[in-house]
């Protein structure tokens, strides 16, 4: 049975992810939680007239799901838990909405690329413990009134795009590995994991979720930026050696980086590349971004590896360069939706 402290549970920003994770919530738990997103636009319109439309990987046809949908968190109660689908770069704007969803003891799990606002809050690894980072949290709102003491870390390993209003196709059988930033195993981890898997959700926790973080940032600093310079797909950059050698130059800044902030990474970059062989002609998140005319997902997964870099004394010059050339084509881009 779903826990009782675990009600109702709202997804804000119901994207490609977030959509996902709506969709298997409310069909995994049916009447046991009441299950709302916040979401816009005309994909807001299309969960509103047809539902979440999700189609799993390999499927015939999708699941649809009825879930409450507003553009407004002000018309939802209090939320016992809360989850993110929005990227880094959307928090600071969705400060309010989120803020006016939580009750003293609401949760809220952020699936996040990239390294998160709250990244140092209960830190035992680096020796900057509550740390703030000004580009990841600006004025400290995410901090002060979210607070990060309510967040439970999540590293999401699932190829999503929205292809419709409404409409939402998984491009894998993915996984998620939740963690709290202290790295205890709470009971209210426990609970959240419980319910995932219950719907349907394949997760699993970390005492180490900092160490998850920079695993999957290894190939999401270097993929998602030179993605969007070339719009080249991951298939297609892993063929062209020059491409290659670079994503691989990336990747060991990323790791440099992490070791230097006491994270201990698993998989070797050798490893890494191989498993990136594989993945196939995927566009990433930044890639369909880019084509959608929207704003790049650059400080969390460029910005603050050289950043931090500086911070620890490590250098990273090839993700610098690239930090230069993402920032300049996101501000052509965003010119050119105008």
């Amino acid at each position: 049975m779903t826990p009782p402290s675990l009600k109702n549970i709202c997804i804000y920003g119901a994207g490609a992810l977030g959509g996902a994770f709506a969709a298997k919530l409310a069909l995994g738990l049916g009447e046991q939680a009441r299950i709302s997103v916040v979401a816009r636009g005309a994909h807001l319109d299309g969960i509103r007239t047809q539902g979440i439309r999700l189609w799993e990987a390999g499927a015939d046809s999708p699941l649809v799901a009825q879930v409450t949908a507003t553009d407004d968190a002000a018309e939802l109660p209090p939320q016992d838990l809360v989850i993110t689908g929005l990227k880094g770069h959307q928090l600071a704007a969705a400060v309010p909405g989120i803020a006016k969803l939580l009750h003293p003891g609401t949760r809220v799990v952020m699936i996040l690329n990239g390294i998160p606002w709250w990244y140092f809050h209960r830190d035992r690894q680096s020796g900057h413990a509550e740390r703030q980072m000004e580009e990841l949290d600006p004025n400290g709102d995410l901090w002060r009134l979210i607070g990060p003491e309510r967040i439970i870390g999540c590293v999401a390993y699932q190829g999503a795009e929205v292809i419709n209003p409404g409409e939402i196709e998984l491009s894998n059988n993915g996984y998620f590995v939740l963690g709290e930033p202290s790295g205890e195993t709470s009971g209210d981890i426990e609970a959240i994991a419980a319910l995932l898997t219950q719907a349907g959700i394949n997760v699993s926790i970390s005492p180490r979720i900092r160490d998850e973080i920079w695993s999957k940032l290894m190939g999401n600093a270097a993929f998602n930026p030179i993605s969007a310079l070339t719009k080249a797909r991951m298939s297609e950059i892993m063929a062209d050696p020059a491409l290659a050698a670079m994503v691989g130059q990336v990747m060991n800044e990323v790791k440099s980086v992490a070791e230097a902030l006491g994270s201990r990474l698993a998989i070797s970059i050798e490893e890494r590349l191989e498993r990136s062989r594989r993945i196939g002609p995927v566009r990433t998140s930044m890639l369909q971004d880019l084509l959608a005319g929207k704003a790049l997902e650059i400080t969390p997964l460029v910005g603050a590896v050289v950043s931090l870099g500086k911070l620890t004394g490590v250098a990273t010059p090839t993700s610098a360069t690239i930090l230069a050339l993402v920032t300049q084509l996101d501000r052509q881009n965003l010119l050119a939706a105008e």
